[in-house]
């Protein structure tokens, strides 16, 4: 799944062009996704004008004219492109590497006053899409009990220390939405690189503010700068602009199994064990 860079990437993208723009017209191709469009859902977004592109964990929220909120999430394979009316994508970052255009997987299309077209294309159909009440968003029973933004100012610490009572891994106990939210494992296993903590360690060590503190410095930062990059984009991941962010070459662990550690001076190797069913990367070395 897109992890929080690659869909902040996408919202970054998309907000120049939707953010007060008006939906002339909505076109489904199908009347599913993963899950059924909600009811009338063309029918009320046509006329609406776009008061605001947001994201919460790692789902995009369109707030839009009448009270009511957009909710998309990409699933694996969901991507936004943005076409001009001449035809041809806008491009809001430098990146490489031009996705396919196979219209096939078009699923929806978002026609805009003056010509540009928002198209939701998703080959797997793992994505969805909701519209609900704006009062009701936070009752969402996708938004419901999620935890702290690591991109918020309310992140710190000690929000990593309430986790410090868990009976799991620190790389299990990190996953958990509740608490903190958007994390998933790809940076997970980077931030637990750069804080030189290893991902088997009981969540109790958190409880040292050294610790949690020196966790949540590698948290925000290794988010940061994949956002700056572009997010991940691994495999079916797509910016808006229908290209590759370059995050992926800057990876210390993800995906290096039996690669040298990145860290100078430390000599050990990369490795990778399974946990909780999915796989995670660090350095036995320079991870304690």
């Amino acid at each position: 799944m897109p992890e929080l860079p690659e869909v902040e990437t996408v919202r970054r993208g998309l907000q120049p062009v939707l953010e007060g723009a008006t939906i002339l017209s909505v076109v489904l191709a199908r009347p599913t996704l993963r899950y059924p469009f909600p009811e009338r859902f063309a029918e009320r977004l046509a006329g609406r004008r776009v008061l605001g592109l947001d994201r919460r964990s790692k789902y995009l929220l369109w707030d839009v004219e009448g009270g009511e909120t957009l909710l998309a999430h990409l699933g694996m394979s969901g991507s936004f492109r943005i076409e001009s009316a001449e035809g041809t994508g806008a491009v809001p970052g430098a990146f490489a590497l031009a996705r396919s255009r196979d219209d096939r997987h078009d699923h929806v299309r978002f026609e805009l006053r003056g010509g540009t077209a928002i198209i939701y294309n998703d080959p797997r159909r793992f994505g969805f899409m909701d519209l609900l009440p704006r009062a009701e968003l936070e009752r969402h029973p996708r938004l419901v009990g999620l935890g702290v933004e690591p991109t918020s100012n309310l992140f710190s610490a000690a929000t990593l220390a309430a986790l410090a009572d868990r009976r799991t891994p620190l790389k299990a106990a990190l996953l958990d939405q509740g608490t903190v939210t958007g994390l998933g494992n790809i940076y997970v296993c980077e931030a637990l690189w750069r804080a030189e903590l290893d991902p088997r360690r009981p969540a109790a060590v958190l409880a040292d503010p050294p610790v949690a503190e020196r966790l949540a410095a590698a948290i925000r930062a290794v988010i940061a700068e994949a956002i700056e990059a572009g997010g991940s984009s691994l495999r079916d991941h797509m910016r808006t602009d229908g290209t590759l962010g370059y995050f992926q070459h800057r990876f210390a662990v993800y995906d290096r199994e039996g690669e040298p550690c990145r860290r100078p001076g430390c000599g050990g190797t990369v490795a990778r064990i399974r946990q909780a069913g999915r796989s995670t990367f660090f350095c036995p070395s320079c991870q304690r």
